[in-house]
């Protein structure tokens, strides 16, 4: 992948300096990009969103999960096992890994549950009151009306300043 400089465009702006680390974590199509384990990406709903790791032979104590900064990173290290296991055929992948997931703005953790070998990572967006979208009710006054009351309270205003 051809990288951009962009340090043209960040001269210029301000507090676009998460789209520039965001830019700058896009793997190389030459990186080694890593496939294990496998998982899947759901929406539950408008706001809602779950995560499901397939971590076969992962206990709870070996996974751990971290979210900082709209980051989210899952680790899995597998512990050095005493007893030498021999295998005719060995297909489940069983290695340490990390993957890491970049949330949207006010995307939260809410719940991770290990069952059956999956790890599911349930994700809520909760956008603050402020932040969301607000009607805004039209008046029917036409601007005519505004102008003339404020023509009203000027004239009334210097027919009581001739009087006095």
């Amino acid at each position: 992948m051809t990288r951009y400089d962009l340090s043209p465009l960040l001269r210029s702006t301000v507090g676009f300096d998460r789209l520039a680390r965001l830019l700058d974590q896009i793997p190389d199509a030459s990186e080694n990009i890593h496939t294990y384990p496998p998982y899947d990406i759901e929406t539950l709903g408008e706001d809602r969103y779950r995560i499901t790791m397939a971590v076969a032979g992962f206990t709870q104590d070996m996974l751990s999960i971290e979210f900082h900064e709209n980051l989210l990173s899952v680790t899995g290290k597998i512990n050095d096992q005493a007893e030498e296991r021999h295998f005719l055929h060995h297909g489940i992948g069983h290695r340490n890994f990390e993957r890491k997931f970049q949330l949207d703005d006010h995307v939260k953790v809410n719940a991770a549950n290990l069952s059956d070998g999956l790890l599911t990572i349930d994700l809520v967006r909760e956008v603050p009151e402020e932040m969301k979208p607000q009607t805004i009710t039209i008046s029917n006054k036409s601007p005519e009306n505004f102008f003339g009351k404020a023509k009203k309270m000027l004239e009334g205003n210097s027919t009581k300043n001739k009087a006095a």
